[in-house]
């Protein structure tokens, strides 16, 4: 039996979590919860799970004897074995810290924490010993891949679906709404996930993620389109050869496969993979001109430092600003540009050098965002 506690566990990722541990009541036990917005749901969970600990960020009406904790001492407890961080943004880096420091397993879906900290996540996890299992569809792909691999690969390929507005003009990107951006062709996600994924931002995160993941120098990632999202990433090595991970688009998988790893288990919830059906499965390379803010990702992502916790601050409030209808979906990118370019980056920063640069982002854009619709 496995202890499991789950940071943002009202979120698409958290429910989708529970969904495979509720699959498997003799390896899971739930035994922390956390949430933020969402506190009816969270105190739904609560109530159905009984779980020994538990954090909100709001004040909560529950019936239950459990022990009200931060994220923080939540995931350095020693009650618990795997730490599921499905938190969004910031809010992951600190209890992903903790959990390293405690020597815990950690089933990873926050991008922003490799984004903003990767070398401190990766250096810490080294130094305790402790374990990053991608929950990511792609870096779970890879992982899978690399599973029993002495060599390192010679090339990583992330697969991206394009978004539903693949091939579009930016005149036409220009008068998308937010409710057709919300409606991914194939993955079911979060809101702010879903317009990353229509911008292919959610891809040059994903570059940096594995960057730091399997130690890949980001002139050996490619990013590809593959509208089916049945290949979620290939692993290229030396000798030519090429593993693909494959399976239907579904992020219980590796959600499963992280919380059972090394083990793989049955679920006859998880659909099972018909390429009769499928019959196609095609490649093309990304148009740079489409996807303006792939190429601020990865620009950000080599110049390290403080550029990707800038990045990925300044994409989260350009995306709030799009969906609460104050920006296009095209001033995405220009919002970011302008943020990046009055940004003074500092090179190898510490965790607070890097959580003061988010904060100035995020202002910053706000700013400027300011000034545009005053104009």
């Amino acid at each position: 039996m496995k202890s499991i506690a789950i940071l943002g566990s009202t979120g698409s990722i958290g429910q989708q979590t529970l969904d495979v541990v509720g699959a498997f009541p003799d390896r899971f036990r739930v035994v922390a919860l956390a949430g933020r917005d969402n506190s009816a749901l969270l105190a739904k969970q609560v109530a159905q799970l009984q779980p020994r600990m538990v954090y909100s960020a709001k004040a909560i009406d529950i019936h239950s004897p459990a022990e009200s904790l931060s994220m923080e001492e939540i995931a350095a407890h020693p009650d618990v074995d795997l730490v599921v961080i499905a938190t969004s943004g910031k809010a992951g880096l600190r209890p992903t810290l903790a959990a390293i420091r405690a020597g815990k397993q950690i089933a990873l879906a926050n991008k922003e924490v490799l984004v903003l900290a990767g070398k401190i996540i990766t250096s810490e996890a080294k130094q305790y010993g402790a374990q990053i299992l991608p929950i990511d569809s792609e870096h779970s792909a890879i992982w899978q891949c690399l599973h029993g691999e002495q060599s390192q690969p010679a090339r990583i390929i992330l697969t991206a679906s394009g978004g539903p507005f693949y091939g579009q003009s930016p005149e036409q990107l220009a008068k998308v709404t937010p409710k057709e951006a919300l409606s991914h062709p194939t993955w079911k996600m979060g809101r702010k996930v879903t317009i990353d994924s229509a911008t292919l931002m959610n891809k040059g995160l994903e570059a940096i993620e594995a960057h730091w993941l399997f130690s890949i120098p980001f002139d050996h990632i490619e990013i590809i389109i593959h509208r089916q999202s049945i290949i979620h990433s290939l692993v290229e090595f030396a000798d030519g050869s090429t593993k693909a991970q494959l399976s239907f688009p579904d992020m219980r998988l590796p959600i499963q496969y992280a919380l059972s790893y090394p083990e793989r288990l049955p679920n006859a919830h998880l659909p099972h993979l018909n390429l009769t059906k499928v019959k196609a499965l095609t490649f093309e390379p990304v148009n740079p001109g489409q996807f303006p803010c792939l190429k601020l990702a990865l620009e950000a992502g080599k110049e390290g430092g403080t550029c990707p916790a800038v990045l990925s601050a300044a994409d989260e409030v350009a995306v709030n600003l799009f969906l609460a209808g104050k920006a296009r979906l095209t001033d995405i990118a220009e919002l970011i540009t302008q943020t990046i370019t009055r940004h003074h980056p500092v090179v190898n920063p510490s965790l607070e050098e890097i959580l003061a640069a988010d904060i100035w982002a995020r202002q910053t854009v706000e700013d400027i965002a300011k000034r545009k619709i005053t104009c």
